[in-house]
């Protein structure tokens, strides 16, 4: 997966982006970042995981992982040369298989997750100096997400086949990337990671449930791989 990633980084960057590399390149925007306000968009690729913490050694939950997708827009306000402060909405869409440890029949051990979060991150970019047609960056901060998909108001439970999240989850997020200043637009690829820091497991009714009474906490962890145009 981790090659199909840099193929389409390398593919949405093509021929204009190697040329930015030149000893003496043509430079391109080059009053893109004096804007004290700039906006954009992103779109991107996740893969979700969860961590969990365990009450007893009873053995461990396997994740599945799959593909999601991001989009969301930009708000970005300049504070000096080398920092900015950035809002980031945006909906990711994924999906986590769970098997739980235990259970002889498919149909009780098998849980499929479903989210759909709406991610609102305060961010701080800190990049270098330009240099030429490129300019490197980290970025890092804390959000609030909402799961779409959490079924936390739902009356059924894992006995009736229901893995119940919470809605509100909060978390942190840090990353890197690179600014590429083309002809027209400014073309940011980053690769983020995103750590949850409160537990997002809603229990079960019965407090020995075998799907949630052995779990003590259970956080999303994810990497992030976005391309935004700005």
């Amino acid at each position: 997966m981790r090659h199909i990633w840099l193929l389409l980084i390398a593919l949405a960057l093509g021929q204009p982006v190697s040329a930015q590399f030149n000893e003496k390149p043509i430079l391109n925007l080059q009053n893109e970042d004096l804007a004290r306000f700039n906006w954009g968009y992103f779109l991107g690729f996740n893969q979700y995981d969860f961590k969990f913490e365990y009450k007893d050694d009873l053995g461990d939950i396997l994740v599945s992982k799959s593909v999601g997708f991001n989009v969301g827009l930009i708000g970005e306000m300049r504070l000096n040369e080398f920092f900015d402060l950035r809002f980031e909405p945006g909906l990711f869409y994924t999906r986590r298989d769970l098997g739980f440890p235990g259970f002889t029949s498919e149909n009780e051990a098998i849980r499929e997750v479903q989210s759909t979060y709406i991610n609102f991150p305060l961010l701080l970019k800190v990049s270098t100096r330009r240099l030429g047609n490129f300019k490197p960056f980290i970025i890092g901060g804390v959000g609030a997400a909402l799961n779409l998909s959490s079924n936390e108001d739902s009356p059924d439970d894992n006995s009736s086949g229901t893995f119940r999240m919470k809605r509100q989850v909060f978390n942190y997020e840090i990353g890197f990337g690179i600014d590429f200043y083309l002809e027209y637009f400014k073309f940011s690829p980053s690769i983020r990671g995103v750590f949850a820091l409160s537990d997002e497991l809603f229990r079960d009714t019965d407090p020995n449930s075998p799907w949630t009474g052995n779990i003590e906490s259970m956080k999303t962890r994810g990497l992030f791989i976005n391309f935004t145009f700005e």
